[in-house]
């Protein structure tokens, strides 16, 4: 078996199929195309011998690769997502495979992808690379982890005489809208720890992760004729520029590593009735507490100033999974042997931002990250470097023969 051939030949298929996530819909999953796309992955494990292949009632995929050896080793599961982002199109993605990137400028269709704009290209000149056509997002968040996943299960399966024990693999819905393990049952998985295949570049590694809430402020103003509004109109929009100019200069622009930060994603409104959408996140828990305690204070200060037309909702996304993981940090010491042993140096970064992992961890299911290889999610700047999914998938193998 071939494992680059293996792993291009299940990404790009993976890829063709539409399956963006909805964050407005009231369905679970959210899209029905995830409902159809997951019988196509069940058919594939399937197809690859794998055993107790089920779709469960909420979309789930869930797998075996039964055990080569009668010792008595932990159960081990790995996870990725299905959807993709909504944030860009996820439609008729049509891959460019790079045979020999020679460390110039990516002309596409409408953009460029450009080293000096996306410095992580020059660690890969001379390497073999997957980018959009520039009308899409490639699909590499997560259907990289999908492929990475299935390569590795099928090579373990094709040679039964390495020894492993039982190990599963579970794709799930819906993650990129907040959702992806809601309904999961991790007691029906029935693994002792997993890892998400969910990561960035080559050899990343990830047990640390925002605390994330939501914040959703209503403004009602009153709104009146101009020519006669004196002392009596009250412009909620102005209100909203207001409450912004009070908030601390801690936006996603002007902060990294294990910096916080408030990030306003959507705001809509006139005089009568403005809305303000947040995301507020810190790796610190006290200082998620305060983020959480001084957007209050302002919306406070500004229900006494306006007689109480301010009403805000917080809403709790998830958990840094390092609160958990502190308490089992051998597998990520597992995680971190098997990247070296595929010759790689171990890149442990904290994630801005969240994975299935995180909320798994806090279900009963330790859950680290480990890297896709895969750079820029989320848009049609997006790519992935081959030697890097071929590298994923050796350490997918060597965390399971490693007993």
């Amino acid at each position: 078996m071939n494992i680059e051939k293996t792993v291009i030949d299940n990404f790009c298929n993976l890829i063709k199929f539409d399956t963006t996530s909805n964050p407005h819909s009231s369905t679970y999953p959210s899209t029905n195309s995830q409902n159809e796309f997951a019988k196509i992955v069940a058919k594939k494990c399937e197809d690859i011998g794998l055993e107790d292949v089920k779709i469960d009632e909420n979309g789930y995929v869930i797998a075996t690769l039964k055990a080569t050896t009668n010792k008595n080793v932990p159960k081990i599961g790995f996870i990725a997502h299905m959807d993709t982002s909504p944030d860009y199109n996820g439609k008729n993605i049509n891959p460019n495979i790079i045979e020999n990137y020679n460390g110039k400028d990516i002309i596409l269709k409408n953009i460029v992808l450009s080293p000096s704009e996306f410095p992580s290209l020059n660690k890969y000149i001379g390497k073999k690379l997957i980018t959009t056509d520039g009308t899409s997002l490639l699909g590499a968040d997560d259907k990289a982890g999908m492929a990475e996943i299935l390569t590795a299960f099928q090579y373990l399966k094709n040679n039964p005489q390495i020894e492993h024990g039982e190990i599963k693999l579970a794709f799930t819905p819906d993650e990129e809208v907040g959702n992806g393990v809601t309904y999961f049952n991790v007691k029906d998985f029935g693994c002792d720890y997993a890892y998400t295949i969910d990561g960035g570049g080559l050899g990343e590694l990830n047990y640390e992760n925002f605390n994330a809430v939501d914040a959703t402020i209503n403004i009602i103003g009153k709104n009146v004729h101009p020519g006669h509004a004196t002392n009596i109109m009250i412009n909620s929009a102005m209100i909203a520029n207001e409450l912004l100019s009070m908030l601390p200069d801690e936006t996603p622009t002007n902060t990294k590593g294990y910096e916080g930060f408030y990030h306003l994603t959507d705001i809509k409104g006139n005089v009568e009735k403005t809305n303000l959408h947040f995301i507020i996140r810190a790796f610190d828990k006290e200082e998620f507490e305060n983020k959480k305690q001084t957007i209050t204070n302002i919306v406070n200060t500004l229900n006494k100033k306006y007689n109480n037309i301010l009403e805000l909702n917080l809403k709790d996304s998830y958990f840094n999974m390092y609160d958990i993981l502190k308490d089992n940090m051998e597998i990520v010491e597992k995680a971190k042997n098997a990247i070296e042993k595929a010759g790689l140096n171990v890149s442990v970064k904290p994630i801005r931002g969240g994975t299935d992992g995180a909320r798994l961890s806090f279900m009963n299911l330790p859950c680290p990250n480990i890297f896709t290889g895969g750079h820029n999610f989320h848009g049609p700047y997006e790519y992935i470097c081959i030697d890097s999914m071929v590298k994923a998938v050796e350490v997918i193998i060597n965390i399971a023969k490693d007993i």
